[in-house]
């Protein structure tokens, strides 16, 4: 396996202290589980706290010590609880891994203000509000990290994710912003961009209309996404694409734009294809 191969690189993280929103699925389940085998306190934050105590009996058995902190980080004062949870119960926080986030997809001609507002709520200011509860407790601390993940659509905007695409670009623009104002502190933020990952997301009630001709035998598992966060903050890389070289495409656009609206218009095509091919 993927991880199995990596956890030498990564190293231990033991006594640590990881905090990780979204934590209850998919991604930020996978984060706290490749925490806990390096062994780090790992904290888990999301609204559910029944999902959140599953979760932390597989990060208690892979070797890691769990912490649930329910919370709705679209709420400082929520967000701000449950660090404090945190700190009263380990002290400090040596990792941050913003991970939250909702997809409501439409045309751009279409999307809702209620459904911006409610991806804004999540992907953008659940990351700021935690950034926020965390930084005073991480800057006295040098060499901890903040790592958020965006998505490959924070760089380059598709259809019909348009809304969620311009919360994604701006947690980007966040993220850079803050990397300058924490510089000279000795604490990492790092970005991780995943294009279509095997979660609950990528299966929920709305597929058909957001990635009906994507093939899901071609979703990446969460657990490569897991991996690139724990690359980011081992290694305290500033960015880095799921897979790699992903990114390529924002790269050919901020040259020739024209050629990477053709590229997706192909790509978009040809998923259609492959997608009528595996039904017929």
């Amino acid at each position: 396996m993927l991880l199995d191969a990596l956890l030498p690189a990564l190293g231990s993280f033991r006594d640590r202290v990881v905090v990780v929103t979204g934590a209850s699925s998919g991604i930020g389940r996978e984060t706290a589980l490749l925490f806990a085998r390096l062994k780090a306190r790992v904290a888990l934050v999301a609204r559910r706290r029944a999902l959140l105590e599953a979760v932390a009996d597989e990060v208690r058995a892979a070797g890691g010590q769990p912490l649930v902190a329910p919370a709705d980080v679209t709420e400082a004062r929520a967000a701000r609880a449950a660090v404090a949870r945190v700190r009263r119960a380990w002290g400090g926080i040596d990792v941050l891994v913003n991970n939250a986030g909702i997809l409501k997809p439409d045309p751009v001609a279409r999307i809702k203000a209620a459904d911006l507002d409610a991806m804004l709520r999540v992907n953008l200011f659940g990351a700021l509000f935690m950034t926020q509860a965390a930084l005073p407790a991480m800057r006295p601390q040098p060499g901890g990290a903040i790592v958020n993940v965006a998505s490959l659509a924070g760089r380059r905007g598709i259809s019909p994710l348009g809304g969620y695409c311009a919360t994604k670009f701006a947690l980007i623009g966040l993220s850079e912003a803050l990397r300058t104002e924490v510089q000279g502190d000795g604490l990492h933020v790092g970005l991780v961009l995943p294009g279509v990952v095997e979660t609950p997301m990528a299966h929920g009630t709305d597929r058909e209309r957001t990635l009906a001709d994507w093939p899901a035998e071609l979703n990446m598992p969460a657990e490569w996404v897991a991996a690139a966060v724990a690359l980011a903050v081992r290694f305290r890389l500033r960015e880095v694409s799921v897979p790699p070289g992903a990114a390529l495409l924002e790269e050919i656009g901020a040259l020739v734009p024209g050629a990477a609206d053709a590229l997706i218009g192909w790509m978009t095509a040809a998923g259609r294809l492959l997608a009528r091919v595996r039904r017929s």
